[in-house]
């Protein structure tokens, strides 16, 4: 518990440093007053349904424990800053939703579901966009799909390295259990980021037509 509150903490302190509330509201330009941002409505679609989804394995009884994430979705949509604020709330919300979770089950979550592949996925973008290139299908195929099955299951690892291993499974076969399930991550990130791209790419924070579309000669 110790371990998932230290990186939890650090990643609030430094979230709030970069003070991601003001990608919230655009500023004042020439004849325009301020107005909230777009991305109000991916914030809000999260705080709904994400909460529920964490919350999902606590609420019936199910053979084998394992949960989305969608912290790779919230990052794209949000950027990192604003995500770990985000997704710090869904994991107190779930624990509110599910009489069965308690706060420790509520900080594990928000490490290991949350902060922890948030943080890759924003490692692993710099790293696409610094040794790939930034293109379209860069962002939908390597940032979207792969890289959320990569640091979905590597943060999946990594909790059960730590101790957070499922109850009644054999490891081996919990390792295979987190893959699949890193899968099913990736796909419907790689989804709605390629729906998103095409119709609503104001709600994706780390998507920018003049870079991705039109990026500048080298």
């Amino acid at each position: 518990m110790l371990l998932e509150a230290t990186l939890v903490i650090l990643a609030v302190l430094v979230a709030l440093w970069l003070a991601p509330w003001r990608m919230l509201v655009w500023p004042a330009a020439a004849g325009r007053e301020r107005t909230l941002s777009p991305l109000i409505s991916p914030l809000l679609a999260t705080l709904v349904l994400l909460p529920w989804v964490w919350a999902l394995p606590t609420l019936h009884a199910m053979p084998l424990q394992l949960q989305w994430s969608g912290a790779c979705l919230v990052v794209l949509m949000l950027g990192w800053p604003l995500a770990v604020l985000t997704l710090v709330a869904v994991g107190v919300l779930a624990c509110w939703f599910s009489p069965a979770m308690d706060w420790a089950q509520a900080l594990g979550s928000i490490a290991w579901l949350g902060v922890v592949p948030a943080t890759f996925a924003l490692l692993l973008g710099a790293l696409i966009r610094r040794f790939i290139g930034a293109r379209i299908f860069v962002y939908v195929l390597g940032r979207a799909f792969l890289g959320t099955v990569l640091c979905v299951f590597a943060s999946a690892m990594l909790a059960q390295w730590s101790g957070h291993t499922l109850p009644g499974v054999d490891e081996s076969l919990s390792l295979v259990g987190h893959w699949l399930m890193a899968w099913g991550d990736g796909f419907i990130t790689g989804m709605f980021a390629a729906i998103f791209v095409a119709f609503k790419p104001e709600w994706l924070a780390t998507w920018s037509d003049r870079l991705y579309l039109h990026p500048p000669p080298h």
